[in-house]
């Protein structure tokens, strides 16, 4: 049985962080590959425009390129509608049942994870790898929060000792917007890539 790190998200851009983050789940817990899969329609993404779908997986696919234990996953992408990770995780069981899946959150994710869509099922379909800080403003410490979901879902969390980065994808979107250097945040093919596509202009924003 393989062991499948799943990175689900926007990934608009994927940043250093995001592949930081991949390599520490792989690395830490003897991963087989990490699958970093781009949402097709994130039902939470309203702030914002999301960049077409084909410019978030090439974004992905240049930044991993060259790195065997990675892959790209288009199969939330391929899906119509809304994209929930309860059922990401059902599907992906019953494709692949020879494989353990691994789902790799932040931390403000495990403090959220009971006002997602089914987190029950969730956190019986794979092993949590929680990553991050303290929440800021949470009456439980993280190995509290860890220790609640245990008891009441019978969840799998185990923790991920991974250095804290302080980048985002807003953050990133901001400053190409505003005309500044993102190079120290994103690997070079991706940002190539923004600047020769335009993405991320202020009229996007």
């Amino acid at each position: 049985m393989s062991k499948i790190g799943i990175m689900g998200g926007t990934f608009d851009p994927i940043h250093n962080g995001h592949l930081a983050l991949g390599r520490q789940a792989y690395e830490e817990y003897g991963l087989d590959q990490v699958w970093f899969m781009p949402s097709g329609t994130p039902p939470h993404k309203k702030d914002h425009t999301v960049t077409a779908a084909a410019d978030r997986c090439e974004m992905v696919k240049l930044a991993i390129a060259g790195c065997p234990c990675f892959k790209l996953s288009d199969f939330e992408i391929r899906r119509p509608g809304n994209t929930y990770t309860a059922d990401t995780l059902a599907l992906l069981r019953g494709q692949y049942p020879e494989h353990e899946f691994y789902f790799i959150i932040g931390g403000d994710s495990l403090y959220e994870i009971e006002r997602w869509y089914h987190p029950e099922r969730i956190m019986k379909l794979a092993v949590l790898l929680a990553a991050g800080r303290e929440y800021e403003g949470a009456v439980r410490t993280m190995d509290q929060q860890i220790a609640y979901l245990k008891e009441r879902y019978g969840a799998d969390i185990r923790r991920l000792h991974c250095r804290e980065m302080d980048v985002s994808s807003n953050e990133v979107r901001g400053l190409e917007a505003r005309g500044e250097r993102i190079v120290q945040y994103v690997p070079k093919p991706v940002e190539a890539y923004i600047e020769s596509h335009g993405l991320y202009q202020e009229k996007t924003l």
